[in-house]
């Protein structure tokens, strides 16, 4: 999955981007409000983290650029201003939560996660299925033919991916953007390392085999 981080505070902004990174979605950063509107009006975005006092362009002013033009990626707004009015306006705006400074990580971490399965609008879309495979969103468990399966968070963040595109072909620049942020090098060959690592988690000793290449083209995962 992929957020969208806009925030000019260079240690928050590494802090944050590192522990969602380490958590398997890519994030994009933009330091200041008129880079982060570009990104949020350009890029497909699961939900933005979005600080209010920005160069450029204020938060505020940002989110309600965005909604003007009809973006409604979930937004959660992360400020140092602490009092009831500041987040009524930001809620008023179209920011969907709002989380004060300092904060914890493991809590801008369940927020995030909130809005997407509440983005989603159903609970059962956070439970993925193909086959005897399953894999739950929230407790990040994926089991197969009854056997628990241990994924490192890109690798879940793949097998999710194809998952919910199960039985249409995705290309390898279809999952770099949305497993890695903009500064990955489109000549490496990191997607076919993970499909490779993917795969022999998921298809080794386990028939039929799910994961498929599709030459020339990319990767489906699909059931007979």
């Amino acid at each position: 999955m992929r957020i969208l981080l806009v925030e000019d505070d260079r240690k928050i902004a590494s802090f944050v981007a590192k522990g969602l990174r380490e958590e398997g979605f890519a994030v994009d950063h933009a330091p200041d409000g008129t880079d982060g509107l570009h990104f949020a009006l350009t890029g497909p975005y699961d939900a933005a983290v979005i600080d209010l006092m920005l160069p450029g362009m204020d938060g505020l002013s940002l989110i309600e650029e965005m909604r003007r033009r009809g973006k409604d990626t979930p937004v959660l707004i992360l400020s140092a201003k602490r009092s009831v009015d500041d987040r009524v306006k930001g809620l008023q705006v179209g920011g969907d939560d709002y989380l004060t400074k300092p904060f914890y990580f493991s809590e801008l971490l369940a927020r995030i996660r909130g809005l997407i399965r509440r983005a989603s609008k159903s609970i059962e879309s956070s439970r993925l299925s193909a086959g005897d495979l399953s894999l739950d969103i929230m407790t990040r468990k994926v089991i197969r033919g009854g056997v628990d399966i241990e994924l490192q968070p890109r690798e879940f963040a793949l097998l999710e991916y194809l998952m919910r595109n199960g039985g249409r072909v995705v290309s390898k620049t279809m999952i770099l953007e949305r497993i890695w942020d903009y500064s990955f090098d489109p000549q490496t060959n990191v997607v076919d390392v993970l499909v490779c690592r993917l795969r022999n988690k998921i298809d080794r000793g386990f028939d039929p085999k799910l994961i498929h290449t599709i030459r020339g083209v990319g990767y489906v995962l699909r059931t007979p």
